[in-house]
């Protein structure tokens, strides 16, 4: 029952927390499994981390002394020290990016009942005081349509905080946590941790600044045709010798051109960032109107041994990547003898011989 002695609620409080600890953490397992769904359903991005704890008993009294006991008593309010606490489960997100911390906001507010918001980004940005880490932090309880599915009924009533952050402002919030005495240090130390802190807030803009400008080549790579993006780039069309300013090949224009060759095939970031490397290798100049001559001129002769290789080798593959190899191989075989190991290398020559003898 509720009361104004705080060493009495004290020790209801404890025997609540013990006899319902393992309530708590089927709750907290729930509700990560509640958002991981969420998320997943959502158009949120790639979030790297949803975990949680339940709060240590002793830590929840602190915070109900700092926070509530001497109000409550000053104005003869009757409490039960359990009913303050709304971070008792709390719930950790980790976004790579800090612009999907909104998003990921609003699909929580979409499912739960809110029933507080602090905004530690707002407030650390609107202050010259650039100590403590960056993120949103939400109070939430389930609502009543969450509250109706068999699969919530665990943490009915148990209402949750959760921490949204990105995984820059994640870094951030370990050291910071380490950083004692903050309010007394010297101002010369003052000053080292502020541009610290400036440092960690410039990366998560780089961060996210990188992404859109990755996305914005990654959808050029995919959109224009392949002869208006050779012509932009002042590289002429297949047949001719490559113009002096045309573009070394990378992962980006390495995706327009063989996307073109095959359009079926979904070509997987870092298998491409590998294979680019490999060509670079050979040619560290090697430009991408290149690569889509080389493709031009010997696609046919690679897809009939193709089709021959694989009628006498069912059980082998032939991946467009293997395709592409032999056609730099054709293009040009002093600068690429390597891009086949031997025994394809081997095999491949036998063929081109064969096939040669069988059109004379």
């Amino acid at each position: 029952m509720a009361s104004l002695d705080f060493e009495l609620e004290k020790r209801i409080f404890r025997k609540y927390y013990d006899s319902n600890r393992p309530l708590f953490e089927e709750a907290k397992s729930d509700y990560i499994r509640a958002i991981n769904s969420l998320i997943k359903q959502s158009d949120v991005g790639e979030v790297t981390k949803v975990e949680g704890r339940v709060k240590d008993k002793e830590e929840c009294i602190k915070k109900f002394h700092r926070k509530y006991q001497n109000k409550l008593e000053v104005d003869e309010q009757v409490y039960e020290i359990k009913d303050f606490l709304s971070d008792l489960i709390g719930i950790r997100i980790v976004c790579l990016y800090e612009d999907q911390i909104a998003v990921v906001s609003e699909v929580l507010k979409s499912h739960f009942k809110i029933i507080d918001v602090t905004d530690k980004i707002a407030a650390i940005e609107s202050t010259e005081d650039l100590f403590g880490y960056k993120g949103l932090h939400m109070d939430l309880a389930s609502d009543g349509a969450m509250a109706a599915l068999p699969e919530c009924q665990s943490f009915i009533g148990y209402p949750f905080e959760v921490q949204i952050r990105s995984l820059i402002q994640d870094a951030w919030s370990v050291l910071d946590h380490k950083i004692k005495y903050k309010k007394s240090i010297p101002n010369d130390l003052k000053r080292r941790i502020n541009v610290l802190s400036a440092l960690f807030e410039l990366a998560d803009r780089e961060f996210k600044e990188i992404r859109n400008a990755t996305v914005e080549l990654m959808q050029q790579a995919t959109v224009d045709s392949i002869n208006e993006s050779l012509a932009d780039d002042g590289e002429v069309n297949c047949g001719t010798s490559t113009a002096a300013n045309g573009k070394t090949v990378n992962a980006f224009n390495f995706l327009r051109v063989a996307g073109h060759f095959f359009k079926d095939f979904e070509f997987e970031d870092y298998k491409v960032d590998n294979f680019v490397q490999d060509i670079l290798k050979q040619d560290n100049d090697f430009k991408r109107s290149d690569l889509h001559k080389s493709l031009i001129g010997n696609f046919k002769t690679i897809r009939e041994y193709r089709d021959e290789f694989m009628v006498e080798n069912p059980e082998s593959a032939f991946s467009p990547y293997t395709s592409i190899r032999h056609c730099l191989y054709l293009y040009d075989q002093k600068t690429f003898c390597r891009i086949l190991s031997k025994g394809p290398r081997d095999r491949f020559e036998i063929w081109l011989t064969n096939s040669r003898a069988s059109h004379q």
